[in-house]
């Protein structure tokens, strides 16, 4: 019997490309040691190499970003009646856009910051920004184009500008207090709680997202065990409302009460040996080859 043919997509062309590429090259040895006969692409060199792809191969879109996050190779994967890996081309356009997220999850009574949409005209004329706020790209991720403001009357209009530069919308929200965690979704199934711990002097950043100084805490130190199994049914119901399939990732705050507040959902996680996806993933026992593995089955069961 022939080996199942995986093809991994890595790079395109998004801000987030090189981190993209790493998560793309761990998959694609993880998928080897599983067995797997492995072609690589990246869509920045042109989507063509789909047309000559067998009806049988499981495509693993590892992409972030525009272009590989927000449906638009999830649409022409759909043309092409080909099996992939992730939410389909609808629930990857509402879940990249932050503004469209926060309209469904609070549809469905999923407790998120307090916020809105704004232009770069709105944004410093709404009294939220005259208190502790983030600001954020609408559509966007990895924590690039994400603006922690604690102080308000120190804002660096430079930093503003780049915001809106990457998106002429973005999200203002309420800065919430408390503990950040992430809750990794496979399949419809929650892994165990991360617990992190930016640098006392930082944020959650884009940066400290990649520079080993963050802290990923598996289980939490800070976080009742009644609270993370409410974080982990709390991430399901987001995965299930927002359409997603195979996995997600949904960041939260816990209050100083442990209530929780969802801050946003990723559907295309990262994957390198950095990545909190493959750590939670591990401390549940589930190694790269063996998360490949149960990848391509659930793409197999659902094409």
């Amino acid at each position: 019997m022939p080996k199942t043919e995986v093809v991994v997509l890595g790079g395109g062309n998004s801000p987030e490309r090189e981190v993209s590429l790493r998560s793309a090259i761990a998959v694609a040895k993880a998928a080897r040691a599983a067995g797997f006969t492995v072609q690589e692409y990246d869509p920045a060199d042109g989507l063509d190499f789909l047309d000559a792809l067998s009806k049988d191969a499981v495509v693993l879109p590892i992409l972030h970003g525009k272009g590989g996050e927000d449906g638009v190779v999830q649409e022409e994967l759909e043309k092409r009646g080909l099996q992939y890996l992730g939410a389909d081309s609808a629930a990857s356009v509402l879940c990249f856009d932050k503004g469209l997220t926060r309209q469904r999850l609070q549809e469905h009574d999923v407790p998120v910051a307090g916020g809105m949409v704004v232009t770069r005209d709105e944004y410093s004329h709404q009294p939220l920004a005259k208190r502790p706020h983030i600001l954020k790209v609408s559509r966007g991720g990895s924590s690039i184009g994400t603006l922690f403001i604690r102080d308000p009357k120190v804002v660096d209009q430079g930093q503003v500008d780049e915001i809106f530069r990457l998106d002429d919308q973005a999200i203002l929200e309420e800065l919430v207090g408390g503990v950040e965690i992430t809750v990794a979704v496979l399949g419809q199934k929650a892994l165990p709680v991360i617990e992190i711990q930016p640098p006392e002097t930082g944020e959650f950043d884009y940066e400290n997202k990649y520079n080993g100084q963050t802290l990923e805490l598996c289980p939490p130190q800070h976080v009742s065990q009644v609270t993370q199994l409410a974080a982990q049914k709390l991430a399901e119901k987001v995965h299930t409302v927002t359409g997603c399939r195979h996995l997600s990732r949904v960041d939260m705050i816990v209050r100083p009460d442990d209530s929780l507040v969802v801050l946003e959902i990723n559907t295309i996680p990262g994957m390198t040996d950095q990545s909190l996806f493959p750590k939670s993933a591990q401390a549940a026992g589930i190694d790269m080859p063996e998360l490949v593995q149960k990848f391509v089955k659930m793409v197999q069961r659902d094409g």
